[in-house]
């Protein structure tokens, strides 16, 4: 892995508090200069503390012990303000706005490699390996479907369900708009996972953003946010796997 320091001015202190998650970007921007600069810029306000290059170069912008500006409005398992508590990863690819497109080997094998290291030096549970989307379900939808969260399970890094896709009909689906105790329960669930979201028993806005956040990272082959029994299982099986 080759590591390039190539610093940001755009951080401040953790005020004591320890590292304990990491969030995973796409930089969302055409090339990878364009992004390293905007990630250095004082008048961006933005940074993260690494980006990695689709060739597999690591940039080094923020030391891990200071906070940088990466999750912005965030939050996760009962906390917000991620940044305070994460490190943050940008992976160069243009996103979903200006060509979105999976991400090559030699940057995933560098992000792994890079990750073991962040994981050797923090106490981060494999339930706080996350994307941007999981942390502002709202707001964000990166690191998207193209992400190989699977690949990156199976070198130690994050959790996955590890069960085939099972398409399920159109039985007992939840969506936008339903009310009652099942969407209750989901809320209960998806909030114990760790997304934010109201305890209202109303499939509303905020429900649907998780719903579709939750589909991104562990059951990318469909992500309308429409809840099915798939998605359901995958829940309890991570559910079960974190504690």
């Amino acid at each position: 892995m080759t590591l390039i320091s190539r610093p940001s001015p755009n951080h401040d202190s953790r005020n004591g508090m320890a590292v304990d998650t990491l969030v995973i970007h796409f930089t969302g921007m055409r090339t990878a200069e364009e992004a390293l600069e905007r990630l250095t810029d004082p008048a961006s306000k933005v940074s993260a503390h690494y980006t990695i290059d689709e060739d597999g170069t690591v940039y080094s912008h923020v030391a891990e012990s200071e906070r940088a500006w990466h999750a912005g409005v965030s939050h996760w398992r009962g906390r917000d303000g991620v940044n305070a508590f994460s490190i943050g990863i940008e992976l160069v690819n243009p996103g979903t706005e200006f060509g979105y497109r999976a991400f090559p080997k030699s940057q995933m094998v560098a992000l792994a490699e890079l990750a073991q290291g962040i994981l050797s030096r923090h106490a981060i549970p494999a339930r706080n390996v996350v994307g941007h989307s999981d942390v502002a379900p709202t707001r964000k939808d990166d690191p998207g479907h193209l992400f190989d969260w699977p690949w990156l399970a199976q070198q130690g890094i994050g959790l996955w369900p590890d069960f085939p896709y099972r398409s399920i009909s159109n039985i007992n689906l939840l969506r936008l708009g339903d009310v009652g105790e099942r969407v209750a329960s989901l809320q209960r669930r998806l909030q114990d996972y760790g997304y934010k979201l109201p305890q209202s028993s109303e499939f509303c806005a905020e429900t649907h953003a998780a719903a579709v956040a939750f589909q991104l990272h562990f059951r990318p082959q469909e992500f309308s946010g429409i809840w099915d029994g798939d998605a359901d299982a995958r829940l309890d099986e991570l559910l079960t796997a974190a504690r």
